[in-house]
């Protein structure tokens, strides 16, 4: 099973990656998006910053994406793994968005391969199978 992180959700949307690179590469898997990728989506299309530069096809297409995907929820165990990997991280001086910590969180917990081009803020959750693109 993969999950999709913002990053490739993103580019699907803006035409850096197709969905057939999905077929290509995870024909015989489901693919999961987490909670906190939707709050980064939508946070995006609505800061106040971005808003001036988001064109309506852009609303459209994150909406019908997202739509495209099974959910995979922050939970009580997720909450609590995030909260012992946020601290770990801020103990070492890794600091990294909280979102991805969230996702990692969820990754971990639902046995997930995360599919993303961030590498560098993933790599530091420790267990977490990455899938570059």
């Amino acid at each position: 099973m993969v999950c999709l992180d913002t990053t490739f959700i993103i580019d699907l949307i803006n035409g850096r990656v197709s969905m057939d690179y999905l077929g290509e590469n995870f024909s015989k898997e489901e693919i999961f998006i987490t909670s906190p990728t939707i709050v980064e989506l939508i946070r995006g299309l609505n800061l106040k910053q971005n808003i001036k530069n988001i064109k309506p096809r852009e609303k459209e297409e994150t909406e019908r994406i997202i739509s495209l995907f099974p959910v995979l929820e922050l939970g009580k165990e997720e909450a609590i793994l995030a909260g012992e990997i946020d601290a770990r991280l801020s103990n070492e001086g890794k600091i990294i968005d909280f979102e991805d910590i969230l996702t990692g969180a969820i990754c971990l917990l639902n046995n997930e391969t995360l599919v993303t081009r961030n590498e560098k803020h993933f790599e530091k959750i420790s267990g977490l199978k990455i899938i570059s693109y």
